[in-house]
């Protein structure tokens, strides 16, 4: 497996490479009037990418390429076909180096480098993002993506990487399993009322918080201190993990940990509270 996070020095040594595949995967979920019936409005940030990004970086707008916009949720895989077409209109393939960054927050990078897994292709993550490259002081392109030329993007799914709500109820109290919520603790207590629909959690879930997991410079904590983190919670080696969050992007964070610490029996409850929190026939729990 190709190690999953590259520092910005190592990034800095590969820039002008021709078998770089740089991309800015940032999206930001804005505030919706309340009472609507989404949990917030997803946005590109190309404006973002235009104010600054990385030298020779294209941006993939997850919500509007590479997401199925037929689903009620945001960000929900699509087919491979819509995901070959869209990363092959990128010029992506598995015989490059891919290095995938985020602005803010490395959740989106982290599920883009989730979904590549599932399709068969390792690329790495730029550990503490975009912020950290530029608190550094590196070198920042200003304007629209110039792109990559196309390549043909051949997936070789591997499955079990994502599981539907039905999965995930059939999975609550079983022993070989532990479900994990990567939401704040407010939120898995349901201390506080939840955009996604009723408060709490998965009932027998157990919060390892994304947000826990990183640091005041945005990169991932020590894989020791990660460890302790989820084994204080019963996630361990033998266990079946599933993971979950509002919409299945801050969990990926958790995946990338967990993968880092080789678990390898571990998936994502796509839908995640977006879909649980809203559904009256799926059990809920609260503190």
């Amino acid at each position: 497996m190709t190690q999953p996070l590259i520092t910005t020095e190592q990034l800095a040594g590969l820039l002008g490479d021709h078998n770089l595949r740089l991309y800015d995967c940032t999206t930001y979920n804005e505030p919706v009037p309340p009472g609507s019936d989404v949990p917030y409005r997803a946005v590109p940030g190309d404006k973002t990418f235009a104010a600054g990004h990385i030298p020779g970086a294209d941006f993939l707008d997850l919500q509007g390429e590479f997401s199925d916009t037929s689903a009620q949720q945001f960000f929900m895989m699509p087919d491979v076909a819509q995901l070959e077409a869209a990363f092959g209109r990128h010029g992506l393939d598995a015989s490059k180096t891919i290095v995938l960054y985020s602005i803010g927050t490395m959740m989106w990078s982290t599920r883009f480098w989730w979904m590549l897994r599932s399709l068969g292709v390792d690329a790495r993550v730029l550990d503490g993002g975009f912020d950290k490259w530029n608190d550094e002081g590196r070198p920042v392109e200003r304007g629209a993506p110039k792109g990559y030329p196309a390549a043909t993007f051949k997936a070789a799914p591997r499955p079990g990487y994502f599981v539907d709500k039905n999965i995930v109820k059939t999975r609550i109290g079983d022993p070989a399993t532990v479900i994990v919520n990567a939401l704040g603790p407010q939120f898995h207590q349901g201390l506080e009322p939840s955009r996604y629909g009723r408060p709490g959690r998965v009932p027998g879930s157990v919060n390892v918080p994304a947000a826990s997991l990183t640091n005041a410079d945005k990169t991932l904590t020590t894989l020791a201190e990660a460890e302790a983190k989820f084994t204080a919670q019963g996630v361990t080696r033998d266990k079946n993990v599933i993971l979950y969050c509002g919409g299945g992007i801050s969990a990926t964070i958790d995946l990338l940990m967990l993968t880092q610490l080789g678990y390898d029996k571990l998936t994502l409850y796509d839908a995640s509270m977006g879909e649980w929190a809203r559904d009256p026939a799926l059990p809920i729990e609260t503190d």
